[in-house]
């Protein structure tokens, strides 16, 4: 994949009291530092997700045996397209996000291609990325690599990604929110795109840093977090002002490069385990 990339994992402020892990209380909106931009959601608006998603597997649980069995085969990929694929998912900025939907969506995106565009991705970015933050600190599963004790992930293995839990995946999350978002702006191209989604997703399974059942979740989280969105007027009216300016993209705007294009679709296609 030909493409210069700046890695940023989609990590935000903790937040949430630790609890029972067979009951969890609700991970409490956590409020943004102050002068820095804000989201959407607010407290009032919060999805909690500690209540809205199934538990995560618990230690010696069957469903951590087939976690730990998917993780163990996928290491098998290392050094292959695939492998390469995710770890060119790993950046998650918003910016990252244009170029990676820009083969699904049908046309070159990117900040100065369009800016309304990347301001929303921006604003719903900080809303995912707390939103997911209060929730793993909640569970607090550790990453399947770390369950494992052994086996190269597609990342380096630093304190940071360690002291990040696994549940839920945070850039499944903001990939599936991503997609479905896309999906309504360009929904002649919905295939694609909610394709794309999926494997943006399903790469952190291949680098060996999210079990399966955490990307599974983060899907379920994201529509969580998009159907707030869309329940607040500032994000529909930002929405029609980028559904305006994608659609005059599309129109009159370069394509992206065929060959990456074809290459990315082959290893989008199915899911690799």
């Amino acid at each position: 994949m030909r493409r210069t990339l700046i890695g940023l994992s989609l990590t935000g402020v903790l937040a949430a009291a630790s609890v029972a892990l067979a009951q969890p209380a609700p991970a409490v909106a956590p409020s943004p530092p102050r002068g820095l931009p804000t989201g959407y959601l607010n407290a009032q608006t919060w999805p909690a997700a500690a209540l809205i998603l199934p538990p995560a597997p618990a230690t010696g649980s069957a469903r951590e045996a087939e976690d730990q069995a998917v993780f163990k085969a996928t290491r098998s990929l290392e050094g292959s397209p695939r492998w390469s694929l995710a770890q060119n998912d790993v950046p998650s900025l918003p910016a990252n996000m244009l170029t990676s939907f820009s083969c699904a969506v049908g046309v070159q995106m990117s900040p100065d291609a369009t800016p309304k565009m990347m301001s929303m991705l921006t604003r719903m970015g900080i809303d995912a990325s707390r939103q997911v933050s209060s929730v793993k600190d909640v569970f607090k599963r550790q990453r399947p690599y770390l369950i494992a004790g052994e086996g190269n992930i597609c990342a380096p293995k630093t304190e940071s990604l360690a002291a990040s839990p696994d549940y839920p995946s945070g850039h499944a999350t903001w990939g599936w929110a991503v997609a479905m978002f896309l999906a309504e702006l360009a929904p002649d191209q919905a295939t694609p795109i909610l394709m794309r989604g999926r494997a943006f997703g399903e790469s952190r399974v291949v680098c060996g840093v999210h079990s399966v059942s955490a990307v599974e979740a983060g899907r379920t989280n994201a529509g969580a977090i998009l159907a707030t969105w869309r329940g607040d007027p500032a994000f529909r009216a930002d929405l029609e002002g980028v559904r305006a300016e994608l659609e005059a993209l599309r129109k009159t705007g370069a394509k992206p490069d065929a060959a990456m294009c074809k290459a990315e679709a082959e290893q989008t296609a199915k899911t690799p385990w």
